[in-house]
């Protein structure tokens, strides 16, 4: 199992990857649809927000990295280098991440999360904030896992969905 930085040479596992969100997770699959559109264009977009370039509004330089194991991806993790920004600051935090549908309930998250709190460090940050939906019971659990400390529940600032946020000191 590694962490990688998403790289041109990993689009047929990324294309698994999507398939897999595609059939069993219709909700999060629109978010990687642009790299089914052009894998090309979206690693060059990863790539770019990684250097904090062609941000969009709201956006903040973020690093991607996948969790390949044998070749297959199975989770996908942005740490964000900053949360200055409403959104990020409330409800969206320093890190982000995904394991494919398939893949979940078999540790991957906690993994993941493992992974990337060093490279989080590495990119200069003493703590990081992530936020979970109050009711996802296996993202608290990874979080808590990797040392998480609830710090509140909040109400988030587009949905009236109950969220709790997580600090965890690197």
């Amino acid at each position: 199992m590694q962490l990688v930085i998403p790289r041109l040479e990993h689009e047929s596992a990324f294309r698994a990857f999507y398939d897999d969100f595609a059939a069993h997770d219709a909700v999060n699959a629109p978010y990687y649809q642009p790299g089914i559109v052009d894998f090309g264009e979206y690693i060059a977009s990863i790539t770019a927000q990684m250097r904090g370039e062609h941000l969009a509004d709201g956006q903040v330089p973020c690093h991607h990295f996948w969790l390949l194991e044998q070749r297959q991806l199975v989770g996908a993790i942005r740490v964000r280098h900053h949360i200055d920004t409403p959104y990020l600051n409330w409800e969206g935090g320093h890190i982000g991440y995904d394991v494919a549908p398939s893949q979940r309930q078999q540790g991957y998250g906690k993994q993941l999360l493992k992974l990337a709190l060093p490279e989080a460090k590495r990119l200069g940050l003493s703590r990081v904030l992530l936020v979970a939906e109050e009711s996802n019971r296996a993202s608290r659990a990874v979080i808590e896992a990797n040392g998480g400390v609830l710090e509140a529940t909040i109400v988030g600032l587009d949905e009236p969905t109950p969220l709790v946020r997580y600090w965890i000191e690197l």
